[in-house]
């Protein structure tokens, strides 16, 4: 009876991208277990993937590299021959193999030819018996990171030996390509008299490197090179480079890849392929946004498409396509780019009503990021940006633009910001910086300053008090039975909102009661002293005891600071929607967003939110436990006063998905007014059923789990409702 085999694997390098996670989900669909090995966190393994900690194999943080290409493949070379002699039987696997047919083979040989000839073996799948001389030989050949190999060609053997001799040896990361891979391999099996042992090409190379590009195109071409004998896939990570240069990081329509990925419920929009060796792609610059949080992108050259559609799938964005040409003029007819653009968002799930087509300067908005690749200050006169930095531009707008030297574009953005170097290239001779602005705060529209407004919004019956980097508190008097404590970001109110009023100023008006408004002066999550001053005075001079009910609330970074500062109020309630319970790195490594803040001090009586907030009455938290990070969070928060509010599948800005369901105002109402109960919470949320986004995601995770026949039935329910496109498109992969 054949044998059941295990395989193992392994990735460095931050979130897999849809390759990786079709191939580890292909082992887990066809029923062979499989394990990935990482050194840190990886936020999209698939479901029935077993993770492991890569110190259980090799305890180390030397993460050698193939210099000229920039890649792990030599730290992974060398992992692979100890992962199979610490766990025998266990067959090696790259994370560009695809489990076409589960492997079980009865030995423990398993390798195989990857070019006609029966000679060169490659090491992308590799099995050898823990105890075998082959396993042995290689791992001591490896101990040595100066040792010249007696496979390389004689002529490089000596140039080695010579610089060895100057007392300059080369380094194992200098050396060719495969020197601890294929060439090792293959040395080592004709050495000791292995080949009886080496599979056909067929095997796992039945589609070898020089036709790797047969994967790419209509899915007829692979289909017919595959063969009964073929287990273990070899799909050539290789072809990232072209899959991002001429796809957009995404499979090719039409193409064997889109027929796997549709086969497995992979969704190659939310993990598009970035970076392949020293080549990154415009897809890549979702890693360099410094923001926790994108409402809207705008992109003015029309060519960001797949980071902007990285953006969309990561942030759930609305997308504004600026129809403008080289002068920034608007034209009646459309730019050339602009039908093309649009169909490639919507073939890749971005419902139409998400894209706004901008067809005049009027209608120019304020947007958290615009995209300028190859356009103003590259391709076209940087001079004609000016209107975009106006009209477009908030205190947390992030630019991302392409400069050509010579262009001037450098001295004209010094009056507009600061950037920072993202990367270059050389294009036509000329070398072209990429970089990510940060504009200066722009300069109201309106006279009135924010001392202005809420001296007048403070009237003479309360007060503002302005102080450091921004920060400040504002007091309006009303009912003096409940006062409700607001934490809201000033740069938002006055670039964002029409009124530059405090959030929640109105809706907290309606109901006549008294507000404390507390501003940021930016993404600093209050970790201020001359805050900790204010709250230690209001409570020392019973500000606080002068309400019956006193109730804190925010949302994600206010969110944190209603929970951390409610002990300047015993005995008020909090009501925070998707917070942080602190950024504190020794607290939370976990917590990878929010880079800005890493370097202050969550410690002290406001520090730890998930502690502090034990003196409240009642804490209600609203979070997605599906949300990750958000999840782990809220479990932080372990006080016998704390209400956990799940809102499944609805996101980080699970506050903007419960507008645009028109639930917020109720639940936050009630949960202010202290009458929100859980049932009636849960009660409300049952409107979610209709919620396009909510109806996407529970589709999605019925795929992803496997259960197709759920999947269907859920999606002719939902096409029943509403033309989810998402769903519809979901449905038919499913077939």
């Amino acid at each position: 009876m054949p044998r059941t085999r295990e395989v193992g694997t392994l990735w460095i390098g931050g979130p897999l991208s849809w390759l990786e996670q079709l191939c580890l989900k292909s082992f887990v669909d066809k029923g062979q277990k499989i394990t990935l090995f990482s050194y840190e966190d990886i936020p999209n393994v698939p479901d029935g993937v077993i993770h492991r900690d890569g110190r259980e194999i090799i305890d180390t943080d030397d993460f050698i590299k193939y210099e000229q290409k920039n890649s792990y493949a030599l730290f992974a070379d060398w992992f692979r021959l100890h992962m199979i002699h610490q766990n025998p039987g266990m067959i090696w696997v790259d994370t560009d193999v695809y489990c076409h047919r589960p492997m079980d083979y009865d030995s423990d040989y398993v390798f195989g030819y990857e070019l006609p000839g029966e000679h060169r073996v490659n090491n992308a799948v590799l099995g050898l018996p823990a105890d075998s001389d082959a396993l042995q030989q290689m791992i001591a050949f490896t101990d040595d990171r100066f040792s010249i190999a007696p496979f390389l060609p004689k002529k490089r053997q000596d140039e080695m030996r010579k610089k060895a001799e100057k007392g300059k040896p080369v380094h194992i990361t200098e050396q060719p390509w495969g020197v601890w891979g294929p060439m090792m391999v293959t040395h080592y099996v004709h050495a000791l008299g292995l080949e009886d042992h080496v599979q056909p090409l067929n095997a796992f190379y039945p589609i070898t490197f020089r036709e790797r590009f047969k994967f790419m195109r209509r899915a007829e071409l692979a289909e017919g090179l595959i063969t009964k004998q073929t287990t273990a896939l070899h799909l050539w990570a290789s072809n990232k480079r072209q899959l991002g240069n001429l796809h957009d990081g995404l499979p090719p329509k039409g193409s064997y890849l889109e027929k796997l990925v549709q086969e497995h419920g992979i969704i190659p929009a939310l993990a598009p392929i970035k970076g392949r060796g020293n080549t990154t792609f415009d897809g890549a610059l979702v890693d360099e946004l410094d923001l926790s949080e994108v409402s809207s992108v705008a992109d003015l050259s029309g060519q960001a498409r797949s980071f902007v559609l990285a953006l969309h799938h990561k942030f759930d964005c609305d997308i504004h396509l600026v129809n403008t040409n080289r002068r920034a003029k608007f034209k009646e007819d459309d730019m050339p780019w602009l039908a093309d653009y649009i169909t490639f968002l919507t073939d890749n799930e971005v419902d139409p009503d998400r894209i706004k087509v901008i067809r005049s300067e009027k209608d120019l908005r304020p947007v958290d990021v615009i995209c300028n690749l190859q356009g103003f200050g590259d391709q076209w006169k940087t001079q004609f940006l000016e209107p975009f930095l106006l009209r477009c531009v908030h205190s947390d707008t992030r630019v991302f633009m392409d400069v050509r030297r010579g262009s001037g574009a450098f001295p004209f953005l010094k009056a507009h910001g600061t950037n920072t170097v993202l990367s270059t290239r050389e294009d036509d001779g000329k070398e072209v910086t990429r970089i990510r602005m940060i504009p200066n705060p722009p300069t109201p529209v309106q006279d009135d300053t924010w001392d202005d407004i809420a001296v007048h919004l403070a009237g003479k019956n309360g007060w503002y008090r302005p102080g450091t980097n921004g920060h400040s508190f504002l007091y309006v008097p009303r009912d003096p039975d409940t006062l409700v404590v607001t934490f809201d970001n000033l740069d938002i109110a006055m670039t964002k909102r029409e009124d530059r009023r405090p959030w929640g100023y109105n809706f907290i008006k309606d109901q006549g009661w008294s507000m404390l408004g507390v501003l940021a002066g930016g993404w600093t999550w209050y970790r201020e002293p001359w805050v900790y001053d204010q709250f230690d005075d209001l409570k020392s001079s019973g500000f606080f005891k002068q309400f019956k009910r006193v109730v804190f609330y925010g949302a994600s970074m206010g969110g944190y600071a209603a929970c951390a500062f409610s002990p300047a109020a015993p005995g008020c309630d909090v009501v925070a929607i998707s917070p942080q319970s602190t950024v504190d790195k020794a607290l939370v490594p976990w917590e990878t967003r929010y880079k800005v803040v890493w370097d202050r001090d969550f410690t002290g009586k406001y520090g730890d939110a998930s502690t502090v907030s034990k003196a409240a009455n009642r804490v209600s938290i609203l979070y997605d436990p599906y949300e990750p990070l958000d999840a782990q969070h809220a479990a932080r928060f372990t006080g016998t006063n704390v209400q956990h509010l799940r809102a499944p599948l609805l996101g980080h800005r699970l506050g903007s998905s419960l507008n645009q369901m028109g639930i917020l105002s109720p639940i936050i109402l009630g949960a202010l007014n202290g009458t929100l109960s859980s049932e009636e919470y849960y009660q409300m949320l049952r409107t979610r059923r209709s919620f396009p986004r909510y109806q996407r995601e529970l589709f999605n995770r019925a795929v992803e789990k496997g259960h197709t026949t759920l999947a269907r039935a859920l999606g002719e329910h939902i096409l029943k409702q509403n033309p989810n496109r998402a769903v519809r498109m979901g449905m038919k992969a499913l077939g």
